[in-house]
């Protein structure tokens, strides 16, 4: 919430479902200059409402109790890499003197300011929800131990554990004179001892590395009833400590943790982009301590020598009253104990496809085709390009690689592909943070293959989820298209929600050929058709779509806008959109994470609503959806989808794709499926207020409302139907939530 404006009360009669009513009157804030850079939220305080909102999930009892563990790991994943990236980045700009505001006209150091103080309020709150968690486990046969609750007979077992399993690995570091303060890696967690010698009393500090290679919370033998005990690490090694230093007691000891800046710098000329990745990413795991948290009741002398060491200041310090490093909480998601997690789900293998015996590209000649990920296999993606190496009448591959797996199928494919004596083109971006390692190996697993492998700009990043397939057909030469909103990433698919459309459409597979042409010639794409990319068109053409929305309410047509995306903070996107609603424009975004525009205010957004989905799947998909005159839903409006979200970033400094359907059944399967159902949901959905604060409808005694989610898990999509046709793909409704 906005601590700059007034409280608009609790409610204002929240309607989430945006298909079915019409958007509440605006309200008037006379305290909100609207000419200055108070018309836009700032883009970090943002980014921490978007994890309250997660959090929240990991206290809401409609959850699976195990998934509400996920999701407050989740949450503590997502504020460890916002630390590691976004506060590094501010904290850059503060120790530069650079004073450059943000886009509500807040400086680095106010933002500083600003993001502490919420986040210590989330990072206590996040100990609050784990202590309730706990507690609720305990109920269910899942005990999570203390040292004091051990029995005799556990003890012998975990001494066993420990000299067999743990002992070994472990590195303790005294910290004196002779011993320099030794290097705590990013999201390391160590364990400092004050001791004193029995003999002489003399007093040592030590370090003892928690090492990354043992998991978090150890098994114990199953108790009463078939109870799961678990034991948190740490916990062990303070139980055995006179294992590590016989002759030693403990006069006092604290836990802590370190987060570094992983945001990678490169240098302007590097002439080497790859050989630059992989000297950036050594540094990134020695870079400079953004956070450390450390455990209430450190014995002050110990706590002086560890921030003197880092030399850390107080405001990059944070005491923990619980458990440090909740992204680990993962580890808690039990095999044994599926009843506490949501039922599985097996992704659909479309009709279509199985009406051609599986030929994908049988399946694409007949009528473009388009893919909702998770809720329809990833594996489709992954077998275009396999039947593509292994079709003798394919005789090229281009493929944009973002992020891949460790073991990525897509990049076996074109190495059988390349191997197979195809030519293979592989983009492969290696500035996609966090997953640079992973792109830098495949990279060199596909050039050994043959492929022909670019590595893109070095001051834009390729986004754009694009692969072509040239296959000889007759006398002709086809081009067979894949245009994704994901990444080509087989792990995140299961549980990303993205799309995948397919086509032989000659113009469209005409102007991802000029884009991949783009990439690795530097050749400026001219006369794109029915593609639009950036940094040189997209923009642009967003823009003129929604200032044309504008036009046509003055012409008396109706004026609507859908939109979907993760983020939306770019400054002359927004003011285009309250231009736009200003003129008469119904406008509906469904924003997940960050968003810098308040809806409904009075002069400034009528006509704009703003809702943030988040549930059991991350919504991912980029779509916009124009009514072009005739309004929304409608046949008749245009509909596009997208690799770009609306963020400077994604318009102006990286290559990103939008495309244009125009296949009925798929259009009408984005517009009125997908986008009907996102903005019909009321069980994921959170309403940006103009303060601010997302608000979830109220759940009332008995009601059924929609779920998004549910509904695409539960009935098949309109162009995978194949054959069966698209009769039997109901309207918005699913079966019953109890």
């Amino acid at each position: 919430m906005d601590g700059n404006l007034p409280d608009l009360g609790e409610d204002r009669g929240v309607q989430s479902d945006f298909l079915h009513n019409s958007a509440p009157a605006s309200i008037e804030m006379p305290e909100l200059d609207q000419a200055s850079t108070d018309r836009f939220f700032n883009r970090e305080l943002s980014w921490l409402q978007f994890n309250w909102r997660v959090l929240e999930e990991a206290q809401n009892p409609r959850l699976p109790l195990l998934e509400r563990v996920r999701m407050l790991s989740i949450s503590g994943t997502n504020l460890d890499e916002f630390y590691s990236v976004r506060v590094a980045g501010l904290r850059e700009l503060e120790r530069n003197g650079i004073e450059t505001p943000a886009l509500d006209g807040r400086t680095p150091q106010v933002q500083l300011v600003a993001i502490d103080a919420e986040a210590r309020l989330l990072m206590q709150k996040q100990q609050d929800c784990w202590v309730d968690l706990i507690a609720e486990m305990e109920k269910v046969g899942i005990d999570i131990l203390v040292r004091s609750e051990l029995n005799e007979a556990d003890r012998i077992y975990l001494k066993q554990v420990f000299v067999d399993q743990i002992f070994p690995i472990l590195t303790p570091l005294a910290i004196d004179p002779a011993h320099p303060f030794p290097f705590i890696p990013n999201t390391g967690l160590t364990l400092a001892l004050q001791m004193k010698r029995k003999r002489d009393k003399r007093v040592l500090q030590s370090l003892l590395p928690i090492p990354a290679q043992v998991q978090r919370f150890i098994p114990l033998p199953d108790g009463e009833a078939g109870t799961q005990r678990l034991i948190m690490l740490e916990e062990v090694l303070l139980e055995f400590l006179d294992q590590l230093f016989p002759g030693y007691t403990v006069d006092g000891h604290c836990s802590f943790r370190l987060l570094r800046d992983s945001d990678l710098e490169l240098e302007d000329e590097a002439e080497d982009l790859l050989r630059e990745f992989e000297t950036a990413l050594k540094r990134r795991r020695r870079g400079e301590v953004i956070r450390m948290t450390i455990s209430a009741g450190a014995p002050p002398p110990l706590r002086d020598v560890i921030l003197g060491a880092l030399g850390l200041k107080s405001d990059e310090t944070i005491e923990v009253n619980g458990l440090l490093g909740v992204s680990d909480l993962g580890a808690l998601i039990l095999d044994s104990r599926k009843d506490l997690q949501w039922s599985e789900f097996k992704p659909r293998v479309p009709e279509r496809v199985q009406d051609f015996d599986g030929d994908i590209f049988a399946a694409i000649r007949q009528k473009d085709m388009l893919l909702h990920h998770p809720y329809e296999t990833f594996d489709i993606v992954v077998e275009f390009l396999r039947q593509a190496a292994r079709d003798p009448a394919v005789v090229a591959i281009k493929q944009t690689l973002y992020r891949t797996s460790n073991e990525s199928s897509i990049v076996e494919a074109l190495c059988e592909a390349a191997e197979e004596g195809k030519s293979v083109t592989a983009l492969v971006e290696l500035k996609a943070r966090f997953d640079e390692a992973a792109n830098i190996r495949q990279s060199r697993r596909l050039e050994r293959a043959g492929a022909h492998v670019v590595y893109g700009f070095l001051d834009l990043k390729t986004h754009a989820k694009l692969s072509t397939v040239v296959r000889r057909e007759g006398a002709e030469l086809v081009t067979y298209t894949h245009f994704g909103t994901g990444n080509y990433h087989p792990i995140t698919a299961r549980f990303y929600t993205d799309l995948s459309f397919f086509t032989c459409d000659k113009q469209l597979g005409h102007d991802a050929t000029k884009v991949f042409n783009f990439i690795s010639g530097y050749v400026e794409p001219e006369g794109l058709e029915r593609l639009s990319v950036s940094p040189m068109y997209l923009k642009r053409d967003l823009l003129a779509m929604i200032n044309n929305e504008a036009e046509c309410v003055k012409e008396g047509k109706p004026g609507m806008i859908w939109a979907k995306m993760n983020a939306l903070i770019d400054g002359d996107v927004i003011d285009a959109l309250y231009a736009a609603g200003q003129a008469g424009v119904k406008i509906d975004l469904v924003v997940r994470g960050i968003c810098g525009l308040r809806p409904g205010i009075k002069g400034l957004s009528d006509n704009i609503r703003v809702k943030s989905i988040v549930g059991r799947f991350l919504e991912h998909s980029r779509i916009v959806c124009f009514g072009n005159g005739f309004g929304l839903p409608d046949r008749r409006a245009r509909v596009f989808m997208s690799s770009a979200d609306w963020m400077g970033r994604n318009l102006v400094r990286r290559v990103e794709s939008l495309v244009e359907i125009t296949n009925k059944t798929v259009h009408a399967q984005i517009l009125s499926q997908i986008m009907a159902a996102n903005m019909a949901d009321q069980v994921n959905s959170w309403v940006l207020q103009p303060d601010g604060r997302y608000i979830r409808e109220q759940d009332e005694d008995g009601e059924k409302r929609f779920n998004c989610h549910r509904f695409f898990m539960e009935n098949p999509s309109l162009s995978g139907r194949g054959s069966v046709g698209a009769k039997d793909v109901p309207k918005l409704t699913h079966s019953d939530e109890g």
